[in-house]
């Protein structure tokens, strides 16, 4: 799933390739991927894209006051063409779910691998009346997001930290894996409750936090959207590397697997050699 470093720089990419330049179509592919009827989507043709932006996973296409703001969800993702297609789409079992035409003939397509369709795009004249943006919780990386701030999200938090680093509307745009990286930078357990945690340790993950997130920004910048996904996939430390040695310690990255996801951490690093049980256990197996 795309989380917010790479939303980042599919931000800054579309930014360079889109602003200023005229919709001359939009034509939807999968009746799934719109989750919004009025405006229509042919409401976008013929404006000109003013701004995109980001909150939290979510992109935002201004065009000309409208915006169309779209999640990737777990197996969605943007495909940019110098040159499209000349003949329309046909809808059908691929994973084009919709395209975004200019005038000129370049432009992008959103497409979703798999059955399971997530993938979404909302057609508004406000991002804030997307359900999903609208409860989003602060951006880690905003100018005024201090430890402070950090902290004051926690108090009261009962999770453990990989659930409440996850949860959109407390901290927007961290996901499974840079949740995962956050820990193991921080050598913290993420079954550890957050209420546990001491002044210094909320200083430490605050830290680990801007500092992960931070780093893989930096390093996505300036990519094209076709090796943001290999980009990602080569710096994690632990995330997607079960088996393998960490690459502080040497130990072997564990994994604990939950119905539809699954989290990677060093138990050297981590969990002072103990090795997580199973979630519905909620302790360490000695």
């Amino acid at each position: 799933m795309p989380e917010l470093p790479e939303v980042e720089a599919l931000r800054g990419f579309l930014a360079t390739h889109l602003v200023g330049h005229r919709i001359a179509r939009a034509l939807p592919v999968a009746i799934s991927v719109l989750k919004t009827y009025d405006p229509p989507v042919g409401a976008l043709d013929g404006r000109t894209v003013t701004a995109v932006g980001r909150y939290g996973k979510f992109l935002d296409i201004d065009a000309d006051g409208l915006h169309l703001a779209v999640h990737l969800a777990r197996a969605g993702w943007l495909r940019w063409q110098d040159a499209l297609p000349t003949e329309p789409p046909r809808p059908g079992k691929g994973p084009l779910a919709l395209r975004v035409a200019l005038e000129g003939g370049a432009g992008f397509d959103l497409t979703e691998a798999g059955t399971r369709k997530s993938l979404a795009a909302y057609l508004v004249h406000d991002p804030r009346e997307v359900p999903g943006i609208a409860r989003l919780g602060p951006d880690p990386l905003a100018p005024g997001f201090g430890r402070d701030r950090f902290a004051g999200l926690l108090a009261g938090e009962r999770r453990r930290l990989k659930g409440a680093l996850r949860d959109q509307s407390l901290i927007a745009g961290i996901g499974n894996a840079y949740s995962d990286e956050i820990l193991h930078v921080a050598r913290m357990s993420p079954f550890k409750p957050v209420d546990r945690l001491t002044e210094d340790e909320i200083t430490t993950l605050y830290e680990a936090v801007r500092a992960t997130l931070t780093d893989a920004v930096e390093r996505s910048h300036g990519l094209g959207a076709g090796r943001l996904k290999a980009e990602k996939k080569s710096r994690m430390r632990v995330h997607g590397r079960t088996g393998e040695p960490c690459p502080v310690c040497g130990d072997t990255v564990r994994e604990v697997s939950f119905a539809d996801s699954s989290l990677q951490y060093c138990a050297t690093c981590q969990t002072g050699g103990k090795i997580l049980a199973d979630r519905r256990m909620s302790k360490l197996l000695k």
